[in-house]
């Protein structure tokens, strides 16, 4: 398999940074007619996969969002994300793990294995346990043709107090967080156009007040959330990111999902076009 990274900067050239959220809420559930049961968000979920293929090249499962029905959220979460693969698009599980030793493994074996039941393209983890204990999971992901993200600076505004606060050293957290993983990235990714490992940077945060680059060495994708629905426009992706802003991945779940199933596939149309992605 090809590097997810080359494979995330072909999609982006293709298809623009829109990433489409699977966030089957119950609020959302029941507009759309569904059972707030693991049989509503499998349905939610295939349904959002149907209408984003062909018009985005990335989506986003909540994995939380299935798994609070417990085994058979899990089991409906496997269908929406095996049918989103399928159909060519690229997977971004939203778990956030984030562990030591063999428990990392564990995880990072489930979601980023090639034939795993939880197989996805790439999967968010957070980094507050140290990011040298993530790097057998960049070290797998890598070698399996898959993707991180790892948790810098969040668009929580709860997350700034922590992700600003100094560093030991110099610098703050979220900043030492993305000088880590690049230094892991400078060596392992052998000059890829762009890395396979790369970060969550909340379109709602100011880069200079969370200590963060203006450039990345080696480049990386940055998953931004905090478009859409949490206030940031599409046409604020240049100004937020300046240097940075040909290597963000978009996401927006909440002000796509809620055009219901009858308006999402334009609603999506919509949105790609307002980021360049797709012609109006």
């Amino acid at each position: 398999m090809s590097p997810f990274g080359e494979r995330l900067a072909a999609s982006l050239a293709a298809r623009g940074p829109l990433c489409v959220g699977i966030d089957p809420h119950e609020h959302l559930l029941v507009q759309w007619g569904l059972d707030v049961t693991a049989d509503g968000a499998r349905e939610l979920g295939l349904r959002v996969v149907e209408a984003a293929a062909g018009r985005v090249g990335v989506v986003k499962p909540q994995v939380a969002f299935f798994e609070r029905f417990g085994s058979a959220g899990v089991a409906a979460l496997e269908e929406v994300l095996a049918a989103a693969r399928s159909a060519g698009l690229i997977v971004i599980a939203d778990a956030k793990r984030g562990d030591i030793g063999s428990t990392m493994d564990a995880y990072a074996r489930a979601w980023l294995t090639p034939g795993s039941p939880l197989e996805a393209d790439a999967l968010t983890v957070s980094p507050y346990l140290g990011v040298g204990a993530l790097t057998d999971t960049f070290a797998l992901a890598v070698g399996n043709g898959k993707g991180v993200f790892v948790l810098a600076a969040t668009s929580n505004p709860e997350g700034g107090g922590v992700q600003r606060a100094e560093a030991v050293g110099e610098g703050t957290v979220a900043g030492r967080v993305v000088d880590d993983v690049s230094a892991w990235n400078e060596v392992e990714t052998g000059g890829a156009r762009l890395a396979s490992i790369g970060f969550v940077i909340g379109a709602t945060v100011d880069l200079d007040a969370y200590g963060l680059p203006h450039s990345l060495v080696p480049p990386a994708p940055i998953l931004a959330p905090g478009f859409g629905a949490q206030g940031a426009a599409p046409a604020d992706l240049p100004a937020l990111f300046g240097e940075l802003a040909p290597l963000v991945v978009a996401n927006e779940s909440r002000s796509v999902l809620s055009a219901g199933p009858e308006g999402i596939a334009d609603r999506i149309a919509r949105r790609a076009a307002l980021y360049g992605g797709m012609d109006a």
